[in-house]
């Protein structure tokens, strides 16, 4: 009996945009939303949503503009592509998959490292000061000032004491945040701090600027 292979996000957002263009949900010339706007209406990150457009525009169903986002190039395109999306499970998309994931997987392996790395540094910061490592989740609601911006120039450390460890989106949890991580709506930030520092950064994300 032949198994089952589930394709990964990217593909089956590929292959639900796709399905939108070939019903005429989404008209030839038209734009695509921007990636952030497609990562919050699908759950996924702005990376899942870039390789999901790179492979359409690779099958001629889109053609990804720098600075411009998407434009849809071809309905027939789309239909043909959902035709053979079946036979996508071949040998070099299973390739292209195993590829992917390998590199996704070495990624979050390397964060995670460096997270309880930073973890350890702190507990043992903290510890020699017989003080707990306590970690709070401060989720961003909709209409927030945050969201759209990155960590660096809100100055989130700064503005309430504590340090983001992670950021939970949907079902991805980004580990070790860079300063250029942006936060959505509906994003849930994971910090380590004290408890004035947590009560501080609910403040921090709702206040109306």
């Amino acid at each position: 009996m032949k198994g089952t292979v589930i394709p990964s996000q990217y593909l089956q957002i590929a292959l639900d945009l796709a399905q939108r263009i070939a019903k005429g949900e989404l008209s030839e010339g038209s734009r695509i939303y921007g990636r952030s706007v497609m990562a919050s209406e699908y759950g996924v990150s702005p990376e899942t949503i870039r390789k999901a457009l790179r492979l359409l525009a690779d099958m001629k169903v889109v053609e990804v503009k720098p600075q411009s986002g998407a434009v849809v190039l071809s309905a027939d395109s789309a239909r043909r592509y959902i035709e053979n999306f079946d036979e996508g499970a071949d040998v070099q998309s299973l390739r292209r998959q195993l590829k992917d994931l390998m590199a996704e997987s070495a990624e979050v392996n390397r964060r995670m490292s460096e997270t309880v790395s930073a973890l350890v540094k702190s507990q043992e910061t903290f510890a020699a000061a017989d003080q707990p490592l306590p970690n709070y989740e401060v989720p961003v609601p909709q209409g927030s000032p945050l969201i759209g911006k990155n960590i660096g120039e809100l100055q989130f450390w700064q503005s309430t004491g504590g340090t983001i460890v992670a950021i939970r989106r949907g079902q991805t949890v980004i580990l070790s945040p860079g300063p250029y991580a942006e936060l959505y709506a509906g994003d849930v930030i994971i910090l380590v701090g004290s408890p004035a520092a947590a009560e501080a950064a609910n403040r921090f994300v709702t206040v109306k600027e």
